[in-house]
């Protein structure tokens, strides 16, 4: 029988204990190598592994950093222990309620897991009485058939991002622009948008040297890199739309001009379309609106939305492909439709 070889006495302790060890270290460190932390535990590598696992399932935010001289520190994210736990109002609570109900659209996702467990701590915290006014006074009912994208298949990819976003690490994507060729990008995730009930990740693009969207569901593929990377301080999500009416920035600027008839005049009234915006009232009930952006394609499928109590008064190559478009429209009514 093979001898032991002398040296510091393996600790037996359980892993939670181990655990808490462990934390305990990389709280109170910039950092440490699994050797290090093999040293403090007195347990194998493979122990060590499988125990920064662990913390990071059970939610805690561990990144791992390869240094100059090769070897990879685990370390947290700064400042994440000095978050004091937080308390809701009960006027707190009936908005959070009231917004989980603007958010279906995220069902198959992993922010849909994760609005499932915020809620199960919210329910195991009050009493049922106390829950069902909640959810009484704070019900939201959304159109059933107003169209939403289908996340489903990209839960682990989604889950995959969040982690990249979570920890400023880089990610080679496969991404499929619609009615294009698949393209790979190397990128650095800065921000997850919502709009119009779709996910979109915006970030630094590599091989373009720009900022750039790109819609969940055309990535087909995410690899994430250990490469760690700073967002730039001057960085504003604004920046990834720049002067867009919605989301997608293309084009310059135009200044627009919208006669809008007396029927609708009240929906536009209501409503902030444009944060420089200009409304004109008339006589007769109808309004002019006026703001500049870029981004045909969404600027005219909102116009085209007020059919037929819109008209564009300019400037003309816009009202022109407002009236070529409801040309094509009409001619393709008319197309007889393959059997």
């Amino acid at each position: 029988m093979a001898k032991r070889k002398p040296g510091r006495m393996t600790k037996k302790y359980s892993q939670a204990a181990r655990l808490h060890d462990l934390i305990r270290i990389l709280e109170a460190r910039y950092g440490a190598t699994v050797d290090e932390l093999v040293e403090e535990c007195q347990v194998t590598r493979r122990t060590i592994y499988r125990d920064l696992q662990a913390i990071i399932e059970a939610g805690y935010p561990l990144v791992s950093e390869r240094q100059d001289d090769g070897f990879v520190v685990y370390s947290f994210i700064a400042g994440f222990s000095k978050i004091p736990p937080i308390v809701f109002s009960l006027e707190e609570l009936m908005t959070f309620y009231l917004c989980r109900g603007q958010l279906s659209f995220l069902h198959g996702t992993p922010f849909q897991d994760d609005l499932e467990a915020i809620f199960s701590r919210i329910h195991s915290n009050l009493p049922p009485r106390s829950i069902a006014h909640l959810e009484r006074i704070a019900e939201v009912s959304t159109p059933r058939f107003h169209g939403f994208k289908d996340y489903s298949k990209q839960h682990n990819l989604l889950g995959e991002l969040r982690q990249a976003l979570l920890k400023q690490q880089r990610c080679l994507i496969d991404y499929r622009p619609a009615k294009r060729e698949k393209q790979q990008y190397l990128i650095d995730p800065y921000t997850l948008l919502f709009f119009k009930n779709g996910l979109y990740i915006g970030g630094y693009a590599h091989n373009r040297k720009a900022l750039r969207l790109f819609a969940v569901e055309r990535i087909e593929k995410v690899e994430v890199h250990p490469e760690r990377f700073e967002v730039p301080e001057d960085y504003h999500p604004e920046m990834l739309t720049g002067t867009a009416f919605g989301l997608i920035d293309e084009g310059e600027p135009r200044r627009l001009e919208l006669l809008f008839d007396k029927e609708v005049a009240h929906l536009i009234r209501e409503r902030i379309w444009h944060p420089e915006q200009q409304i004109e009232e008339h006589p007769d009930g109808s309004l002019l609106l006026r703001f500049s952006a870029s981004g045909d394609k969404e600027i005219l499928a909102w116009v085209y939305s007020f059919i037929p109590f819109v008209r564009v008064i300019g400037p003309e190559s816009f009202r022109k492909k407002f009236t070529d478009g409801m040309e094509e429209g009409l001619i393709f009514q008319q197309t007889p439709g393959s059997m």
